[in-house]
């Protein structure tokens, strides 16, 4: 299975455009239903407008009415070989979007293994945060 989301996230990053960094980064993840939903990175020369492929891989999958987030892959780099050996950890946006949609034991598969939404987030806040409250 984790072969096949890294897979995924390699087909999503050949879609990158990303003329200013050259860092190139394709996500997938895969949904209740267990659909694959890819993003790459879109650069822009506003970088502010610059969007990540974490975000384009959930929002395709939101916007497609999954309604649960099972796992995610990540890969980056500027080639094949660094996408696949260096792990490409999600920038803060794109965690904070993670933590809108997924628990704090979400799975994200990186190059050097599986690791817990909460450990690059520890201090999260969401829509996770009002139901434990309650």
């Amino acid at each position: 299975m984790t072969q096949n989301l890294t897979q995924s996230a390699m087909d999503g990053r050949a879609n990158s455009y990303a003329p200013y960094s050259r860092f190139k980064v394709g996500a997938a993840i895969k949904g209740g239903s267990g659909k694959i939903y890819t993003g790459c990175n879109v650069e822009n020369a506003s970088f502010s407008l610059t969007v990540c492929a974490e975000r384009n891989a959930v929002f395709q999958a939101i916007a497609a009415g999954e309604e649960f987030l099972r796992t995610m892959a990540v890969v980056g780099g500027a080639d094949d070989d660094e996408a696949l050996t260096k792990p490409c950890i999600p920038c803060g946006a794109c965690l904070q979007v993670l933590a809108e949609f997924c628990p704090p034991d979400f799975p994200i598969l990186l190059a050097d293994g599986v690791h817990m939404l909460c450990e690059f987030l520890p201090k999260r806040f969401g829509s996770f945060d009002a139901e434990e409250e309650n």
